[in-house]
């Protein structure tokens, strides 16, 4: 025979407001007693009591209840002082949690026995001398920081404020705010029902509970929302928090975790930021290895930082210390597979990433892929020593590629030169490039991730003096130039003697990248002229070369002590 007083409490309970008007979401077939939250005798979890039989007594109580609190409220609430959550793009103010949160975190903050009722004048005993919320993922303490976001006005003007929050009024109807419009533990958790798992009030598989508030920009077509891969259970699991095993059933998952995370600020899942990436793209989730790339002697090296990167710093206030992490390049909201229709402008992976603009000022979106690469390699330069040094120094890739300069690869436009007769088929005057063409990685995916090339090049490029030429020395300028054109003096009489008989390097004269207008002209600067001065020497006092017209010139310095006195090419 079931006791009637069992049967009362559970009629009352199920018939109750929880904490406050609008909260229950359990439905009436639906009972706290196969849950967790039963921690009577007959609970079906490993925390419960020793002797006690009663149901809703660890939260509710018919008689004895406290009078300031509706829901017939059985707990004091605790006297901690909390860790909010904040980062710098919290748009909402968030302080001491009130409502429903409160009394959520009477028991889990793990401050007050689950025991400890107000109807009762002992403490409750549970089973193996438990007192408080044990450790793990349930005891959230008193350091919030870690934990999404609770007791903060969510209105209108917050989604005003924050385009990619969802107006309250679009909200559906599982997802209640209380009734002073704060969103609580309770807008995700129902304390009642457990259908979903972890009491939440929506399936949140494919983050269908996450994007009920947040509509990030780019997420409808992004991999991480799309993907059907899975992991290889080879390494860290990917998604120990999830019982989801796709990147699409994860969703944001992927990379967030709603309590205890452990990259605090933005609820990542890992504290170094990399590893959030790093843990899929290593060839376990991914289909390439972005792991391997990372740890080659010439990178981008993402593990070398950590807790810099802000998702708003704006590189040109000058005030932003030298970093670089996967996020400076890829946005995983917007990333997906998408090709580049052609250069220089994104590529699906690098889409919906902030950049400089040819004007020097920070954008909020980066159209073309140079707009990227300039955050730190223009105007906020992180490299501080020329590579190699030159004639006429400059660092600001921004000012090397400038349509105004006498010479320059044509990464922003296309090529000054009209008479290219050494450029491969592929290739025109009209055509421009990415920075990628050059720096990128030697072997497996691609992108300027690692190399065993010197300057993170795709193919290996000799600047030292007295080299060797053959078809690996200058591979990378033979990508684009026609070897066989080059060796036969197509374009300037004396590549061959240079390069084959004299074995000076293509950059000794040559400057990859261009001569800034501000520093050379066309007289003395075409066709990327600006000389290794390790090389490359003063005669009578002069470093110079002077364009004659097509493929002629005259010299003036000294090389491999050999005077060159406005000496006359053809």
């Amino acid at each position: 025979m079931k006791n009637p007083v069992i049967v009362l409490l559970i009629t009352l309970c199920s018939g109750m407001l929880f904490l406050s008007a609008g909260s229950v979401h359990a439905q009436p077939d639906e009972s706290i007693l196969v849950t967790k939250h039963n921690l009577s005798i007959s609970g079906p979890g490993a925390i419960k009591a020793v002797f006690e039989k009663r149901v809703c007594i660890f939260c509710h109580t018919p008689h004895r209840a406290r009078g300031d609190i509706s829901g017939l409220w059985n707990r004091d609430d605790s006297s901690e002082q909390y860790v909010p959550y904040d980062s710098s793009t919290m748009y909402a103010t968030v302080g001491q949690p009130t409502g429903a949160s409160k009394l959520c975190l009477s028991c889990h903050d793990g401050t007050i026995a689950l025991g400890a009722l107000v109807s009762e004048t002992q403490e409750i005993a549970f089973a193996g001398g438990i007192r408080f919320m044990p450790e793990g993922q349930s005891k959230l303490g008193s350091d919030l920081s870690d934990d999404h976001p609770i007791s903060f006005t969510y209105n209108s003007a917050l989604a005003s404020s924050n385009l990619e929050i969802i107006d309250p009024s679009l909200l559906p109807s599982e997802i209640k705010l209380d009734k002073n419009s704060q969103l609580q533990c309770t807008t995700c958790h129902d304390p009642h029902n457990n259908v979903r798992g972890k009491f939440l009030v929506l399936s949140n598989s494919f983050s269908n509970l996450c994007r009920a508030c947040h509509e990030k920009n780019g997420w409808a077509l992004t991999a991480h929302s799309v993907s059907n891969a899975t992991w290889n259970n080879i390494g860290p699991d990917p998604w120990p928090h999830t019982t989801y095993t796709t990147v699409a059933e994860n969703a944001c998952e992927n990379c967030h975790k709603p309590h205890s995370a452990n990259g605090p600020a933005w609820l990542l899942n890992e504290l170094f930021e990399e590893d959030n990436c790093i843990f899929c793209h290593n060839g376990n989730v991914a289909a390439t290895n972005m792991e391997t790339e990372l740890t080659k002697p010439y990178r981008h090296d993402v593990q070398n930082y950590n807790g810099i990167h802000e998702p708003l710093e704006d590189v040109t206030t000058g005030s932003v210390q030298d970093h670089v992490e996967c996020t400076d390049c890829h946005n995983p909201h917007w990333s997906n597979s998408t090709p580049s229709s052609g250069a220089p402008l994104v590529s699906g992976a690098n889409q919906g990433v902030t950049g400089i603009n040819l004007s020097g000022q920070a954008i909020q979106v980066a159209s073309n892929q140079y707009e990227i690469c300039f955050k730190c390699h223009a105007d906020n330069n992180v490299l501080s020593v020329m590579s190699i040094d030159r004639d006429i120094q400059q660092l600001n890739t921004r000012m090397e590629f400038d349509s105004a300069n006498p010479s320059y690869h044509p990464v922003e436009f296309q090529g000054v030169n009209t008479n290219v007769p050494s450029l491969l088929p592929a290739y025109t005057t009209s055509s421009k490039i990415f920075c990628t063409d050059c720096h990128n990685s030697d072997s497996g995916p691609a992108g300027p991730h690692g190399s065993f090339n010197e300057y993170l090049l795709e193919l290996n490029y000799s600047t030292q003096d007295f080299t060797v030429e053959d078809s690996q020395s200058y591979a990378l300028c033979y990508k684009c130039h026609d070897r066989n054109s080059i060796l036969a003096d197509e374009s300037f009489s004396a590549h061959n003697s240079h390069i084959v008989t004299y074995q000076a390097p293509c950059s000794a004269c040559h400057d990859a990248h261009g001569i800034s207008y501000t520093q050379g002209n066309s007289l003395n600067n075409s066709h990327l002229i600006n000389f290794d001065i390790n090389i490359v020497l003063p005669e009578q006092g002069t470093i110079r070369f002077d364009d004659t017209g097509t493929f002629s010139g005259q010299c003036t310095l000294n090389c491999h002590a050999s005077p060159h006195n406005l000496r006359v090419y053809p």
